[in-house]
């Protein structure tokens, strides 16, 4: 009895491992979001791993998450590593190559609660005046423990969420950010528009007050030519 049973497991797992096997070697995952503020802004947001924490969907996860930087500040090079819970696990990011203001890309490198590694990247298009489109973007290959965890989850719908839940608030952080610029420069035009206007008023005034002071001294000197 126990015999049988044991052969039925061993056939059961083994046909699920075969099953596993024939799963697909890589992953795509892709989302975009079209914001209302100019690409530099939106870029601006995601070149530099210090400001993913206003955005980032998993920071959201866990806020007592442990972060640690590295490298230059932005741009190639730029580092950043991560351990929190069972959420959000523990890995890595690299900014392996820039096109400033329109691409980024990453090498990223999870470390629990699976290990694999991924590359990330986001591109960004300008998309109507003052607008842009975003597109996040993952590629990663899947090795026969990675194939097993895609049987009971689908990688897209997984990480695509994560995604569309980032690309989100990165909307909401762009284009207050976009609008604070907005504010400043037309606050800034106008404090110009003041000055120049301030500056033409004094120098019309000055010029009324030499003509006025001509004007007198040379009907003083008429006078005097008459005496």
């Amino acid at each position: 009895m126990f015999k049988k049973i044991g052969i039925v497991v061993v056939v059961l797992v083994g046909g699920f491992l075969a099953f596993a096997a024939t799963r697909p070697a890589t992953y795509h995952v892709e989302r975009s979001a079209s914001i209302g503020a100019p690409a530099e802004v939106v870029y601006s947001n995601v070149d530099n791993f210090k400001t993913w924490g206003a955005w980032s969907p998993w920071d959201k996860l866990d806020p007592q998450m442990q972060k640690s930087f590295s490298g230059p500040e932005r741009g190639v090079g730029a580092g950043y590593a991560w351990q929190g819970n069972k959420k959000v696990g523990k890995g890595s990011m690299t900014i392996t190559a820039v096109e400033p203001g329109k691409s980024a890309t990453y090498r990223l490198e999870f470390l629990e609660p699976f290990a694999a590694v991924a590359t990330t990247w986001f591109t960004i298009v300008p998309e109507g005046p003052n607008g842009s489109k975003i597109t996040w973007a993952m590629d990663g290959h899947n090795n026969f423990a990675g194939k097993v965890f895609s049987v009971f989850m689908n990688m897209d719908q997984a990480i695509g969420t994560d995604f569309e839940k980032g690309l989100a608030a990165l909307k909401i952080v762009a284009e207050d950010q976009a609008k604070r610029q907005a504010e400043a420069e037309a606050a800034a035009k106008l404090a110009a528009e003041a000055a120049a206007a301030d500056k033409a008023k004094a120098e019309a005034e000055a010029a009324e007050k030499a003509k006025a002071e001509a004007e007198a001294e040379a009907g003083k000197a008429k006078g005097n030519r008459k005496r």
